[in-house]
């Protein structure tokens, strides 16, 4: 066993689902396949420092800061998650961690934090296992069990670890898909360069949460057509997305922001997580492409903020359409820019 102080450290971008994931089974199963985008700007820096327990104490020892403060709830949730990795990583019994995490954007609001979050928890213990097992053959061994890992604590955060896209969840027209852990899938170029201009129409926390809402499927009346619906729509857009082509990339991603949303209204009970300038946004955006025939559109999370993804080469047009036009629409004219990204980062 490793006997000194020592620590890891990484930074894990959020993602935005193309094809969204939602409703679940057992352990944090998906029930139908989903990709995603992976992010830039939109981020957790967390690192852990560890060493060997000075005492006799039972089960996993932590002491966590978010954003340098305590917080005990943040911290209640992570100690029970890591019990349950003990038959993953035994080591955890053996150390005491000091957990330090921050997000570059608000967390809760519909931006996927719990994915940027729980990844960076992932690569961390495996960074941490690494260090003191050697035990992985290679970095495409050490990324899948990262993905799997963090899966277990948030369905969306398995995507976060791969560059530029990714694939979670079984899907027949795609090789080697799981649903206990994601894949890398390779786009056209083009699709790499997009950027996303994630519109912040409320810093508040959401009124539901996505676990609850995730529960609310598995008595929804549409349950099983959605998940039919959802993998005929990658089937789809693989083929958008290996071709380059925007406009099928716009029909359908804006659909399936619409499609998440409206399950959202007639689930029982029903909640809505739109506010009224969402939609704003949304038909201005609508407008402005209808007008120019520059290939932007929206995507939307479980929240109420925009996801605006067009291609950087329309950028000196968009940019001031945003300041001009959807700014206004925003909590205190908060935005964060953003793009495809590369992935996460050792720090």
């Amino acid at each position: 066993m490793y006997t000194k102080d020592a620590q890891v450290a990484w930074r894990s971008p959020s993602n935005i689902a193309l094809v969204k994931y939602w409703g679940k089974y057992g352990i944090q199963l998906p029930r139908n396949a989903s990709v995603s985008f992976t992010l830039t700007n939109a981020y957790t820096n967390m690192s852990i420092a560890y060493q060997p327990k000075s005492n006799n104490e039972q089960g996993v020892s932590l002491y966590f800061l978010f954003e340098g403060q305590e917080n005990a709830k943040f911290a209640q949730k992570i100690q029970v998650f890591l019990e349950t990795l003990v038959p993953i990583f035994p080591f955890l019994t053996q150390l005491h961690l000091n957990i330090s995490s921050s997000n570059s954007f608000p967390h809760s609001s519909g931006i996927a934090s719990s994915a940027s979050s729980m990844s960076a928890l992932a690569l961390c213990l495996c960074s941490i296992e690494q260090q003191l097992l050697n035990d992985f053959a290679d970095n495409e061994a050490f990324l899948h069990k990262a993905s799997e890992i963090a899966r277990l604590g948030s369905g969306s955060a398995a995507r976060s670890v791969y560059p530029y896209a990714a694939v979670w969840g079984y899907h027949n027209d795609i090789a080697d898909s799981a649903n206990e852990y994601a894949i890398p899938f390779a786009m056209h170029p083009y699709f790499n360069t997009y950027c996303n201009t994630i519109l912040i129409v409320s810093r508040a926390e959401k009124t539901v949460s996505s676990r609850a809402g995730h529960a609310l499927m598995n008595d929804h009346p549409y349950a099983d057509a959605r998940y039919t619906h959802a993998n005929n729509q990658l089937s789809n857009l693989v083929p958008i997305l290996q071709t380059g082509d925007a406009q099928g990339f716009i029909n359908i991603v804006e659909n399936e922001a619409l499609t998440l949303h409206g399950l959202m209204m007639n689930s029982n009970p029903s909640f809505i997580l739109l506010h009224p300038n969402t939609l704003h946004i949304i038909n201005q955006i609508r407008a402005f492409r209808h007008d120019t025939n520059i290939p932007l559109c929206f995507t939307l999370d479980a929240g109420p903020n925009v996801h605006l993804l067009y291609p950087a080469e329309f950028a000196t047009q968009v940019q001031p359409f945003i300041q001009t036009n959807l700014l206004a629409y925003c909590q205190d004219n908060y935005f964060i820019e953003d793009k495809v990204g590369d992935g996460p980062q050792k720090i």
